[in-house]
């Protein structure tokens, strides 16, 4: 009927597959193509036709390079939650304002391509980080791995901030030791060089282990000498604690290494020549880090307390114990170990005298009987030795002996002996404050 059509606009279609007018569109897998001609024709004639305009690319285009920077400028400094955060809010924000234009203005401005673009750049950071962070965790491995510890080592690759280089001034106890006759002993292997390197190797283990073990780090070798030091380049509070034991550590250890080379030498019918060794500790504050040239560098520490160390370790021989220390360590390890006074000390090259004191041994050396009576002899030797009292000083070395059944103080007391006896003869002036000065290094 013409009622039926007049005024309208009519589409004819077909819909049978067969006919080959079945489109895919967005929004179905099987549509009608003459449909596809009645929805164009419904936007033009309602004005709703979605439009993509020109400006559309740039805007997307602006969204990728701002986003982008950010993600640049913030990803080294915010935390990954804080940035998954950041970037979480960025993305409803972008795809809130794409979905507004598109129901509102009917404008189609697709944010998907900034967003996977700040998505690549995000997760390009974040690998680059992550290779950054393995190389410089295997950097600090490499430098270390032969001065510290272990579980120090990997304290320092997980947390390299803790890690100062350059030079830096901090408060450290420093160690010297030094085989006492070592001359003798390298004469015995003059036949077999590699005997002696073998010794030397099996020796320096169990010291290089003991200072390892107490958190200490390996400056260098010095041929039959070793240089450690404590409180770099990770911090210890209880420096100058570690620092003793690892010296009685080693004592421990090169008593036991006599053991067996005194029954390998029996066994094997050669000369037995015990290995006696010397230390130093000493506390202040000295410059730890990379010292060196453009081409070799090695991560150490200098200052006038490194010196002192150096000298103690020489004089351990002199005063007959095998470890000496300034008075800063003593003093800080009192409570822990053994500690015995030995000398007001005028070091060769330093314009300031030192006391000096000798680590005895561990508490248990420290409160037993004996120890404290020699501790008091000494003391009382000390103070009338400082006071010109010669007499009363040679009376407290003689009590001394009689009750040092072991012998242990031999050393001490023939050097103070000889140096009061002298004193009787030739006086000190009268400024004298009672150091000794040494005449050398």
């Amino acid at each position: 009927p013409v009622e039926k059509i007049r005024g309208k606009l009519v589409l004819i279609g077909t819909s049978a597959v067969a006919l080959n007018d079945i489109k895919t569109t967005p929004v179905s897998a099987a549509l009608p193509g003459v449909e596809v001609h009645a929805q164009v024709l419904e936007s033009a004639l309602t004005h709703t036709v979605l439009a993509q305009p020109n400006y559309a690319i740039g805007i997307e285009l602006l969204g990728a390079f701002v986003l982008g920077l950010l993600v640049i400028m913030f990803t080294p400094n915010l935390g990954p939650v804080t940035l998954v955060g950041a970037g979480a809010l960025f993305a409803t924000v972008l795809v809130g304002t794409s979905w507004y234009a598109y129901k509102e203005q009917r404008l189609l401005i697709d944010f998907t391509y900034p967003l996977l673009s700040t998505t690549a750049i995000y997760l390009t950071l974040i690998f680059a980080s992550f290779v950054r962070e393995q190389a410089q965790r295997r950097q600090i491995r490499s430098a270390f791995g032969q001065y510290i510890s272990p579980a120090l080592v990997e304290q320092l690759a997980q947390s390299p901030e803790k890690l100062k280089l350059g030079g830096e001034e901090r408060e450290m106890t420093i160690m010297f030791s030094d085989v006492r006759g070592f001359t003798s002993i390298s004469e015995s292997y003059k036949a077999d060089p590699q005997g002696l390197t073998a010794l030397m190797n099996r020796f320096l283990t169990p010291l290089t282990d003991a200072i390892l073990a107490r958190k200490g780090t390996i400056d260098k070798y010095m041929g039959d000498a070793i240089m450690a030091f404590w409180n770099a380049p990770l911090d210890d509070r209880e420096h100058q604690i570690n620092a003793c034991n690892a010296a009685l550590d080693m004592l421990e250890k090169i008593d036991a290494l006599n053991k067996e080379r005194e029954i390998e030498a029996q066994n094997g019918g050669h000369v037995y020549i015990p290995i006696n060794v010397g230390v130093g500790l000493n506390t202040g504050v000295c410059v730890v880090g990379n010292m060196g040239s453009n081409l070799r560098f090695d991560y150490s520490v200098l200052g006038d307390s490194v010196n002192l160390a150096s000298r103690l370790e020489g004089q351990s021989k002199e005063y007959g114990f095998p470890i000496i220390a300034g008075s800063r360590t003593a003093l800080a390890a009192k409570d822990k170990f053994a500690i015995l006074e030995l000398d007001f000390i005028m070091v060769k090259g330093k314009k300031e005298p030192e006391v000096i004191y000798a680590i005895a041994g561990r508490q248990d050396v420290a409160q037993s009987a004996w120890f404290q009576t020699l501790r008091n002899l000494t003391i009382e030797m000390l103070a009338c030795y400082r006071s010109r009292d010669w007499d009363g000083a040679l009376s407290s070395i003689e009590r001394g002996r009689r009750r040092d059944e072991a012998g242990s103080l031999s050393h001490l007391y023939k050097l103070y002996e000889a140096r009061i006896r002298d004193y009787q003869k030739n006086p000190p002036p009268a400024d004298w404050n009672g150091a000794f000065a040494l005449l050398t290094k």
